[in-house]
Parts: structure tokens; C-alpha cells; sequence
């Protein structure tokens, strides 16, 4: 009964060697016939090929469906050519058929040798592009652009709110534009009555495109020219002059916007954006009041006020005229010149009705949840607000900066620090935004990097509150007790100096000095400065004395306790018991920052 297995185990052995022989022969006729070799080359070809063309099709303005149909075809060629390596072969006279080549004449050895060294040195190639493509500094991408602030032309320097109004609805209307990079007013404007290139200017801002020109304002009349220059030639794209009446302002801005999509040919995925008309007497009334509003003293602010109330005279539904004066209110509750709660109520108040007058409006959502997070502590409605003006604009630098400070409240720090740089990357010479980038990298334990930003920010403004101050926090949390007093003895603002001093004393050991410092701290400014003199005693690690003053803080309704779940300087009291329980007693418990839902994604 066994004998039929034991034959077929020996007939199966002899099988199995023959099979294993055949392949091992084939294998061995594709080495020789360089088959391998030839697939390898191909292959690395083909990537080098397409890397090329990807360059290519980028600079031509080339259709970008050329790039996959290039791939389908050098897919199709991979077996063509290993067919090709199989069949002929290359020999003193030329392309041969392998079958006519006698086997003391072929030379597969030497182009075998010869395909190596191609291959090695098209992968030195593609060492050489890789390093391109990851170290090399990137240019600006052909879709960007810096609208510089318009000359005023009128003669009068009372109509230069009106130059720069004109300007700034502009580069808004454009910022509308998803697929289109435009940098923010502070970093555009910022050239302003200064005698510098363009080619300079689109240097330091990064952009292929810059829109310039002059307003001439004249009574009713009203003369604007703008011209479009491509930076990298120095040359005119587009120009023109537009002569017309103050009635037809809306029309002349929402034409230089379309010829500017136009010359850059952006492709819109949706309707081109237009500009929220209105009364033009109130109009220009607003343009005003937002000038006023930026030279940020009390007298600007109160007549601002008074010119914002007759614009709303002119138009009662006039939804950015509601917003605008939302947003004097917030200034002034902010800097002690109205009852914190009576200018928060208002702005509230202001905020709402220009929701309510127009639903669409980004900027009155983003109100709504920065008065959430500084005034209501109510969190969860400031994410609606600010998931909501993102979706209606989701390219605003200022919306973006404003959404990055709540998810800030929240302890996201990726998703921070990812909104800061996609904003600073269009708001590149703004201070503020440098700083704020500072405090979201100090935050996640990136010392150097915050470090950086703060130098930024004290080079674009050297006298810039608070910066040297957090340098030396940087300094001190990165064990450089020294340097960091060198910075806490330069900041210019006395509460910030007197805060860092009395730490940087304490890491030097330096207790009397520590002492005084923040003795005089407390007496100065017990009620604007709760929360910062918890974390200098959080620092000296006396914990009692830092959730004494934490209460404190909660009683003073201290905006810095917005910031607690990130703060680096309450690091030696995170593992006392009154900790967790402080968190929940402010909302600031990781469970239930946790449980409050923001989910925004950038352009």
C-alpha cells in the first residue's frame, strides 16, 4: 500500500531540481542579458523625468493634466524596454537581435558596466534634485501679491484716510480669493513713504505680484489709477485710470479686482467676490473712523465713535459700520476708558445687530468670539464663531490670528502654531503676529524658535511691549539664568520688567533681589497683573502664595487666566492636587477643553 507515495516522492525530487535549475537559468540569462539592469535604469529615469517636467509644466503655465498623461506613457514603456533588453542587443556595429550575436562576440558585460554607471549617476542626479527641492529657498508662488498702500494725490493730507481706505478694501477684496496669496495690510502698508524697489519689496514679502498706485479725491470726484507689476522682470502687467464719481467706488474696486484675477489667471473655484455696497457718504465716513481707529488714542477712539453714528444715520443697515463700532468699544474696555462690562455689552450689542443685518459677515462672527474668550469665558461659543467666519472667509490673516488665540485657550498648540505660520506667511512683518508666533512656540517647549520670533517682533518694532520680557522667559526656561537677566533688565514696559526680574533673580539665587522685585510688583499692580504674579510664585515654587493669587486672578477677571493651559511657568505646581481642581473650577480642565469641539482647516 505504500509503494505508490515512496515513487512519487522520488519521481517529485528530480522535478523539483529540474524547475529549480530553469529558473535559476533564466535568472541568470536576464542578468546577462542586462534585463535588471535595464529596469532599474528605467525606472530612475522615469522619476527624474517626471520631476523635470513637473519644473517645466510649473514655469510654461503648462495644462497640469500633461503631467499624468507624461506618466502613462513612460508606464507603457517599462515593459517595451525590459522586451527590448531581452531580444537585442547592443554591439560594436549597432542594435543587434541577441539570437544573431555568437557567444565569444557579445559584449553584455561591458554595457551591463556601462548601464551601471548611468544609473549611479542619474541617482547622483536625483540626490542633487532632492537637495534642491528640500534645502534650496523657495520663490514666490506665481499666484501672490502685496497691494502697497496708494498714494494720496488730493493735495490735502486729510483725504490720506481715503487713499489708504481705498487700498485696504482692496487688498480685503482680494484676500477673498482662496487661490490667491495676498499679504496683509500690516506688513503691505508698512512701506508706506518709504523710497524702496519693488524688486526689494516682493523680496522681503515673497510674492510674484505687487498692485500699486494713486487716489486723487476731489469733492465728489474721484480718480484712481492702479497698476499691476510682475516683481521678478520689473515690469507692467496691467495699468489703468479710472475717473468717476464717489457713487461708483463699489464698481471701480470690483473691476480692478477682476482684471487682477484675470492677468494672473487664477482659475476661481467659486463666484468671484464683490464688495458689500453702501451709502458712499457713509462709506467714506467708515474709511475715516477705521483710520482714527488705528492711531489708538482715547481722543481718536471718541471720534471715530462720533463718525461711525453718522454713518449709521446715513444707513442704519450698514452691517461693517456695526462691526466697526463693536470694535471701538472692545478697544476702549480694553484700555480702561469705558466699565469693562458696559464696553463689552455694547460691543456685544454692535457685534449682533451687524450679524443680524447681514448673516454672511465674517468679521462680526469673529467679534462675537473674541468677546467669548477675553470678556464671557465661554469658549465653546467663541469655536462656533470662529469656525463659522472661517468657512464665510478662510483666508482673513486677522480671522486666522484670532481663531489661532482660541485654540490656544484650548491647549491645541499644533493646531496654534499651524494657524500662525500659514498667517505670518501672508503677515510676514507684522510684530504682533511674530510675538504671538513667540508665545505659542515657548508654550510647546520650542525655546529657540521662540526666541526667534521675539527678535523678529523687536526688530520690526524695537520698542515693543513685552518682548525682551519674553526672551528671558525663553532664556530662563532654557537654563540661562544669566542671559535671561541681561533681557529682563532691557524691557522698556515696568510691570513686564518687574515680572521677569523677580524670577530671573530667584534661578540666580539672588532672594532679597527676587523679593523686592516682586513686592513692588504686588504693590503696583496687584489687580492688572494677578495672573502673572501667581506664576512668578508658581516659578519660586511657594505654591500656597501662587493658588492665592490664582483666586485672586479669577476675582480680578484676569484675561491671562485665557492662556492657563498652556502657561510653561506654573510647570513646579502641576502636580499639586489644587491644580486639577483650580483647572475644572475655570473651565480649563483637559477633559473639558477636550470636550469642546473646533474644527477648522486652512485654504
Amino acid at each position: 500500500m505504500q509503494t505508490f507515495p515512496v515513487l512519487r516522492s522520488i519521481l517529485i525530487v528530480p522535478i523539483r531540481v529540474t524547475a529549480y535549475l530553469s529558473i535559476m537559468g533564466l535568472v541568470s540569462e536576464l542578468r546577462r542579458r542586462n534585463v535588471f539592469r535595464m529596469a532599474v535604469l528605467y525606472v530612475v529615469g522615469a522619476w527624474l523625468t517626471m520631476q523635470v517636467a513637473e519644473v517645466v509644466i510649473a514655469l510654461a503655465h503648462l495644462p497640469e493634466s500633461i503631467g499624468p498623461t507624461i506618466l502613462a506613457v513612460l508606464a507603457i514603456g517599462f515593459p517595451i524596454a525590459l522586451v527590448f533588453s531581452w531580444f537585442y542587443e547592443v554591439t560594436p556595429e549597432g542594435i543587434t537581435l541577441e539570437k544573431d550575436v555568437a557567444p565569444g562576440e557579445s559584449i553584455t558585460h561591458i554595457t551591463g558596466r556601462r548601464i551601471d554607471f548611468i544609473v549611479i549617476a542619474m541617482l547622483c542626479a536625483g540626490l542633487v534634485v532632492f537637495a534642491f527641492d528640500k534645502w534650496w529657498p523657495e520663490g514666490p508662488i506665481e499666484q501672490s501679491i502685496a497691494v502697497l498702500a496708494f498714494e494720496n494725490l488730493s493735495g490735502d493730507p486729510e483725504q490720506e484716510y481715503f487713499s489708504d481706505g481705498i487700498s485696504e478694501e482692496l487688498l480685503n477684496l482680494l484676500a477673498k480669493i482662496p487661490e490667491l496669496k495676498v499679504i496683509s495690510r500690516t506688513s503691505a502698508f508698512s512701506y508706506k513713504g518709504k523710497d524702496v524697489r519693488l524688486t526689494d519689496v516682493a523680496r522681503e514679502l515673497n510674492v510674484a505680484h505687487i498692485l500699486e498706485g494713486s487716489v486723487r479725491k476731489i469733492g465728489n470726484q474721484v480718480r484712481i489709477t492702479a497698476q499691476l507689476i510682475e516683481t521678478q522682470s520689473d515690469t507692467h502687467v496691467w495699468s489703468q485710470t479710472y475717473e468717476r464719481t464717489l457713487d461708483d467706488i463699489f464698481a471701480i474696486q470690483d473691476e480692478i479686482a477682476a482684471k487682477v484675477v484675470g492677468k494672473l489667471k487664477i482659475t476661481l473655484l467659486g463666484s468671484p467676490p464683490i464688495v458689500k455696497e453702501s451709502q458712499p457718504e457713509a462709506y467714506a465716513l467708515i474709511l475715516k473712523a477705521r483710520h482714527l481707529g488705528r492711531q489708538g488714542s482715547p481722543k481718536d477712539w471718541q471720534e471715530a465713535i462720533a463718525l461711525i453714528e453718522q454713518a449709521l444715520l446715513i444707513d442704519p443697515s450698514y452691517a461693517v459700520a456695526w462691526d466697526a463700532l463693536a470694535s471701538i468699544y472692545v478697544n476702549q474696555a480694553d484700555n480702561s476708558l469705558r466699565p469693562t462690562d458696559e464696553g463689552y455689552a455694547q460691543a456685544r450689542k454692535a457685534a449682533n445687530q451687524a450679524l443680524a443685518l447681514d448673516p454672511g459677515y465674517a468679521r462680526a462672527h469673529a467679534r462675537l468670539g473674541w468677546i467669548a474668550v477675553h470678556h464671557q469665558g465661554d469658549l465653546a461659543a467663541a469655536a462656533k464663531h470662529y469656525e463659522r467666519a472661517l468657512a464665510l472667509e478662510p483666508t482673513s490673516t486677522s480671522i486666522i490670528f484670532s481663531a489661532a488665540s482660541l485654540a490656544e485657550s484650548l491647549g491645541r498648540l499644533e493646531m496654534t502654531i499651524a494657524l500662525e505660520e500659514y498667517a505670518l506667511a501672508r503677515d510676514p512683518l507684522d510684530p504682533v503676529a511674530n510675538n504671538n508666533q513667540g508665545d505659542s512656540y515657548l508654550s510647546a517647549g520650542r525655546f529657540d524658535d521662540a526666541i526667534a520670533s521675539f527678535r523678529t517682533a523687536l526688530a520690526l518694532s524695537p520698542s515693543y511691549v513685552g518682548a525682551k520680557y519674553r526672551v528671558g522667559v525663553a532664556l530662563l526656561l532654557k537654563g540661562e539664568p544669566e542671559s535671561a537677566m541681561i533681557s529682563m533688565e532691557q524691557e522698556g514696559f515696568e510691570a513686564w520688567r518687574l515680572i521677569g526680574l523677580a524670577m530671573a533673580h530667584h534661578a540666580l539665587d539672588q532672594a532679597s533681589a527676587s523679593d523686592a522685585a516682586l513686592s513692588e510688583l504686588i504693590q503696583k499692580y496687584e489687580q492688572d497683573a494677578a495672573y502673572n504674579i501667581a506664576y512668578v510664585f508658581a516659578f519660586r515654587a511657594e505654591a500656597d502664595r501662587a493658588f492665592e493669587w490664582l483666586r485672586k486672578a479669577v476675582i480680578y477677571n484676569d484675561p491671562g487666566l485665557a492662556e492657563i493651559a498652556n502657561e510653561p511657568l506654573f510647570a513646579n505646581i502641576k502636580s499639586d492636587p489644587r491644580w486639577a481642581t483650580f483647572l475644572e473650577s475655570v473651565g480649563k480642565a483637559p477633559e473639558q477643553l477636550a470636550a469642546i469641539e473646533f474644527n477648522v482647516s486652512l485654504p
